[in-house]
């Protein structure tokens, strides 16, 4: 009797660890494509517009989408904020590929900030110096409290191409390293003249 009256339990605990597994190798798996859209996110750049590496400033905000459940950020203890590429920027560019699972995607390589999850916040940013000329894109994730993804939002739609914006890279070249270069050249070229007028002033003295 205490068989029979065991075997159900033991098949509810067998089912329990079960769906746990299952539920813990879902959330190991680290898939974009299985990650919860559950943050609206701006960025103030408007669409198209250029924004300078090391001079521009770019205001992030973000929040949970007021439409989900209650509750539905309780596991969200940090954030993680990161300047994207959009697919136009990462054609012919396999260093920036979009790869469905996280830890191989090369879309967002750029940390703007990562701080505690405390709902609606704001950052305002200055656009990296080394950040390649590009389309790009702002793209925010929620992650539990073992660094583990819960859910995502980002400022363009689902094919990235909606409300990008450009990032011009710092030439890393001053205005009077151009001038003294132009100097340098036009010194060079004067003195091969000149270089060029003595040899042959030379050659009609000596054939004199």
């Amino acid at each position: 009797m205490a068989s029979t009256t065991a075997r159900p339990l033991l098949l509810l605990a067998s089912a329990v660890v079960l769906a746990s597994f299952l539920a813990t190798a879902a959330h190991a798996s680290g898939l974009f494509s299985t990650l919860p859209k559950t943050l609206v996110v701006t960025a103030s750049p408007t669409p198209g517009q250029v924004v300078k590496g090391g001079e521009d400033k770019i205001k992030v905000t973000w929040g949970l989408n007021k439409s989900l459940p209650a509750g539905t950020d309780d596991k969200y203890k940090t954030i993680k904020v990161k300047l994207c590429y959009a697919p136009v920027s990462q054609k012919d560019r396999p260093w920036r590929k979009t790869v469905d699972h996280l830890n191989k995607d090369k879309t967002c390589q750029f940390k703007i900030v990562a701080r505690p999850y405390a709902g609606n916040d704001s950052i305002e940013w200055t656009v990296e110096k080394d950040a390649p000329t590009g389309m790009y894109f702002v793209r925010v994730y929620a992650f539990d409290a073992v660094d583990g993804e819960l859910g995502y939002g980002e400022t363009t739609d689902a094919k990235k191409t909606t409300n990008l914006f450009q990032v011009e890279a710092i030439s890393g070249r001053h205005a009077t390293l151009d001038i003294v270069s132009i100097c340098f050249s036009v010194f060079s070229v004067v003195s091969l003249f000149g270089f060029f007028f003595n040899e042959k002033r030379k050659g009609k003295a000596e054939s004199k």
